[in-house]
């Protein structure tokens, strides 16, 4: 324990409580008991949280492989013959090895013990203002409690599902096999990256989604460009889709469709999107009403007096990226620095497909839903200097969304190969508001895919 800790009667006592030691919990926990105060940092799993274990990390050494393999399918024709035989042994051993020792996180708590904090294992429940409560031991926080206690995948009311053995994320990251046949069950980022990684090595893969389009949330073109690209991979896609129940079946798990044809695999993947258990947090116990989808918290987290909340029960939205951010305000609010508060006027979202999605800001739609004067733009990356030279694989778009009043980027999406690294420039014009006369002035490096955005651009003038 921290030497500045206490104990008054069974209560240990500290400064500041974290609950859940994901990313940004684990990122405030290190920066507070860095600057000197006594930190408690609760986790009931591994510290670190989702991302380095099963998500963010993992997954994206999933899809590097699955990119290589795709790549070398795209020699013939371009720069000579090429035969690939995926193997995913060493996609397995190498996750394995990210994880430390199939899943263990004694570097990690290493790390938050060496700044000064106090690893507290199990799970927290708030008992009022400024005590949390994990198993016998009892924590109180003469400062601040926070909450990023995370989320768990989600699996919908589905008759029959919870009778069948499916994967999350987590079964999906942690298989040494590839299914002969996989589907999955939702048409969001996590289901779309995981169903292309097992079709290219070599899965026959159908994605079943309850909207009338993939990736819902994001512009109608990237939802046309992503299931053009999964059509000519193999990848069924089956939208608009009823799921009426499931069933285990002889070949595996049937998925009976209404007004459709059963969809049947070896594997159910199940991503549906992801909840936060709010219940479990003894959030009613401080006043805060516990039946809802997120936490509400002011510009600096603050959910209420002496309690900070971030991560994704905040409903921001479900990324690493916003867990830190969120991290460095809530840290420098409790320790009295005046932060500027939240702002996620170009909140940043990549679905790392091939082509990858990048997008920043409001889509078309919900721009016009605000009311504002809108105008697009739209550049194919095929129709760059640089899209003709890649040739295979080039599949892509810039989509500009401009307030027409104001004269500024509210949102954009960068589509293709780099989608996610373009998207870095079209976020900062966003976040900063550069004038779009500004933006036309730029010089444009040649031959690079950023000059779609030049060309889409001059579409505005």
């Amino acid at each position: 324990m921290s030497a500045s800790a206490a104990h008054h009667g069974s209560d240990e006592t500290f400064d500041v409580v974290v609950v859940g030691l994901g990313p940004g919990g684990e990122e405030l926990a290190g920066r507070l008991a860095q600057a000197g105060l006594a930190v408690a940092g609760v986790e009931g799993r591994l510290v670190g949280g989702e991302c380095p274990y099963w998500g963010c990390v993992p997954s994206k050494m999933m899809i590097r492989a699955a990119n290589l393999l795709a790549e070398g399918r795209r020699i013939d024709g371009m720069a000579g013959r090429s035969t690939v035989e995926p193997d995913w042994a060493p996609v397995a051993r190498r996750i394995r090895d990210e994880a430390t020792d199939d899943w263990n996180d004694v570097a990690a708590a290493r790390r938050l013990e060496s700044k000064g904090a106090t690893l507290v294992r199990g799970w927290g429940r708030l008992d009022g203002p400024g005590m949390v409560v994990v198993g016998e031991r009892r924590l109180r926080a003469r400062r601040a409690v926070v909450l990023n206690p995370g989320t768990k995948s989600w699996a919908p009311p589905v008759p029959g599902l919870a009778e069948v053995p499916y994967w999350t994320n987590r079964e999906a990251i942690e298989t040494e096999r590839v299914p002969a046949s996989l589907a999955v069950l939702g048409g969001g980022a996590i289901g779309l990256e995981l169903g292309q990684v097992f079709a290219r090595f070599g899965s026959s893969v159908t994605v079943v989604e309850v909207a009338d389009r993939l990736l819902a949330m994001e512009e109608p073109e990237s939802s046309s460009l992503i299931g053009s690209v999964l059509d000519a991979e193999g990848v069924a896609v089956r939208t608009s889709a009823q799921v009426g129940s499931v069933e285990r079946d002889s070949q595996g798990v049937r998925i009976r469709l209404e007004g459709a044809d059963d969809v049947v695999a070896e594997r159910l993947l199940v991503a549906a999107g992801r909840r936060a258990d709010l219940a479990a947090l003894g959030l009613a116990s401080v006043g805060i009403d516990e039946t809802g989808r997120a936490v509400v918290v002011d510009p600096t987290m603050r959910a209420g007096p002496g309690l900070w909340a971030i991560g994704d029960v905040t409903g921001v939205g479900a990324f690493t990226h916003v867990s830190m951010y969120q991290a460095a305000i809530a840290a420098a609010d409790i320790l009295g620095q005046n932060p500027p508060g939240a702002d996620y006027r170009a909140l940043p979202r990549v679905t790392f497909t091939d082509p990858e999605i990048g997008s920043a800001g409001l889509t078309e739609a919900a721009a016009r839903a605000e009311g504002r004067a809108v105008r697009t733009a739209f550049s194919p990356l095929a129709d760059s200097t640089r899209g003709w030279i890649h040739k295979v694989g080039n599949d892509g778009f810039v989509k500009l969304v401009a307030d027409t009043d104001r004269r500024v980027l509210v949102g954009a999406t960068a589509a293709g190969p780099s989608g996610g690294e373009v998207l870095g420039l079209l976020a900062l014009a966003v976040h900063a508001e550069v004038p779009l006369d500004r933006l036309r002035s730029m010089i444009l490096a040649y031959p690079t895919f950023h000059r779609a955005i030049g060309a889409a651009l001059d579409q505005l003038s």
